[in-house]
């Protein structure tokens, strides 16, 4: 009897952890690759100022998706000051920006051609 119940309480914790875990295919669908995510999620903007000595960076953009933001002009703090090494006033640009304890920040930059 002992047998029974162990091995009927060993199947059932089996078959429960396999429906938990989700198969690659539904993984993969929920967690996009990230190439294609990141260029998703990026928004175009144009470089309006540069501050280096404050880590900040003024650009006018369009919406931004991910933070449910409208097309505006405005400040944003960078998240690596290497970043504003890359950009110049004027400069057009694609960019991954989040919010923050702090305010809004810029983690990604890509210069349009």
């Amino acid at each position: 009897m002992k047998t029974s119940i162990t091995a009927l309480l060993f199947l059932a914790l089996a078959a429960s952890q396999t429906m938990a875990q989700p198969k690659a295919e539904e993984h993969s669908a929920h967690h996009p690759a990230s190439a294609a995510a990141a260029s998703a999620d990026m928004t175009d903007g144009e470089v309006r100022k540069v501050d280096k000595g404050a880590k900040k960076l003024t650009i006018k953009h369009g919406a931004i998706k991910n933070l449910d933001m409208p097309p505006m002009t405005m400040v944003f703090q960078v998240k690596d000051a290497a970043l504003l090494e890359a950009v110049k006033a004027g400069d057009k640009i694609r960019f991954v920006a989040e919010k923050t304890p702090s305010g809004y920040a810029v983690t990604e930059i890509r210069p349009v051609p």
